[in-house]
């Protein structure tokens, strides 16, 4: 009885770790399925949703229920998928499992304070050189990327001001924005603003509520769907206000790119935001340089899907080679996170960055040429390349597994 209990309550405590880590629940509720089988309990009963985990190890067993745990950092995800790793394969038995898990939440980050503040300052101008690749523009977003970090400085001290963060950053940015922009500093600020913002948007939680839709986790995509519009409606909000107070004539809130550094701005904007990833959210450093290749083919693919297919052509292409080059980090080094090195590529794919620009657009100015279907379209595009790219690297991983099996059986 005692090991029924020590089982069942350190599966709960993953699959909340794992929820915190940002996994899509179906993902959460396989992964601890293959856990409870290695550890012998097989029809282990698992509920997962965005609050926490529910679980028996077996119908009509006791259930119990681990919450999430907040957010957890790259470093911090990383530590929990590899205890996950070692568990499924019997490498580490659930007492020192379930204090590696308990130790995780009190982890410190693997650099300085000044280095992580330092990761906030350098990814705006990072992802700006993607976005929006003009000198102008990298200038006022590093600006405005200082006054984002002060922010979040600030509600880390203060949590009772996190929940006004996404209208106060937004409408702090959006004044340096436009104001620049009235006095001619930049083009087409619309860009420009969302790459201070870019690392705050619920761009993951969007795909992965579509995702969980589609797999038929109805209750986890529905909620998390609902949190993360609410949070594109209080950025809005707050760009709103400050077109409110600085108004910009239609024509200069039109979605455009402007590109006048040249070819090697995207590569120069892909090392910095690697760079502040490393900085901000201190994955291992082995986890960097396969967080970096990714980046590059999700960004590569993103280009080439946009060539032929339009916006939701690049976002289903982009998504599909970033889930596949993580499955593929992961069957070369299987101790390395997937996850880990899937998650930072939703700062270029930014579909949360591109419902915050329509509803801006149409909020500001009704008759605006703002795609809001469109948007819903990339959504769903990456959702799918997410889904589609998933299925062909674990069908893929399964007949490796099983001519590894029958090779092993022949000698």
């Amino acid at each position: 009885m005692s090991d029924e209990v020590e089982v069942r309550t350190l599966l709960a405590r993953l699959g909340a770790a794992l929820v915190a880590a940002g996994q899509p629940v179906n993902e959460v509720e396989a992964d601890l399925q293959e856990v409870g089988t290695a550890l012998g309990f097989p029809d282990a009963q698992i509920a997962a949703a965005p609050t926490g985990v529910t679980l028996s190890l077996a119908v009509g067993s006791p259930s119990t229920f681990a919450a999430n745990p907040g957010t957890l950092r790259l470093d911090q995800a990383s530590e929990v998928r590899e205890i996950r790793h070692l568990l499924a394969r019997g490498r580490l038995d659930p007492p020192a499992a379930t204090a590696r898990l308990l130790a995780v939440r009190d982890q410190a980050p693997r650099h300085p304070a000044w280095l992580g503040t330092l990761g906030w300052v350098i990814c705006p101008p990072g992802i700006a050189l993607v976005l929006q690749p003009m000198w102008s523009s990298v200038a006022v977003a590093t600006v405005a990327g200082i006054a984002v970090t002060a922010l979040v400085r600030l509600s880390q001290r203060a949590p009772r001001f996190t929940a006004l963060l996404p209208v106060v950053a937004a409408f702090v940015v959006a004044c340096i924005v436009f104001a620049a922009a009235r006095h001619g500093l930049v083009e087409a600020p619309l860009r420009t603003l969302l790459a201070p913002l870019a690392v705050l948007l619920p761009g993951a939680l969007l795909v992965t509520a579509m995702a969980e839709l589609v797999t038929g986790h109805m209750v986890a995509g529905t909620s998390r769907l609902g949190y993360g519009l609410v949070q594109v409606l209080l950025f809005t909000l707050g760009i709103l206000g400050a077109a409110r107070l600085l108004p910009l004539a239609s024509a200069d809130l039109a979605n455009v790119r402007i590109n006048d550094i040249g070819w090697y701005a995207a590569p120069l904007g892909l090392v910095l935001v690697t760079l502040a990833i490393a900085l901000l959210e201190s994955p291992p450093p082995r986890l960097v340089p396969w967080i970096f290749v990714v980046l590059v083919l999700a960004f590569g693919a993103q280009v080439a899907g946009q060539a032929l297919g339009g916006a939701v052509g690049g976002a289903f292409l982009g998504a599909l080679v970033a889930i596949l080059g993580s499955y593929a980090v992961e069957s070369v080094v299987p101790r390395l996170a997937r996850l880990v090195v899937f998650l930072p590529s939703f700062w270029l794919l930014v579909p949360g960055s591109l419902g915050v620009l329509a509803a801006t657009q149409v909020a500001v100015d009704p008759t605006a040429d703002a795609d809001v279907l469109g948007v819903v379209g990339i959504v769903a595009a990456i959702a799918l390349g997410l889904l589609l790219g998933a299925a062909i690297a674990q069908g893929l991983g399964g007949i490796v597994r099983r001519r590894s099996v029958a090779g092993r059986a022949g000698d």
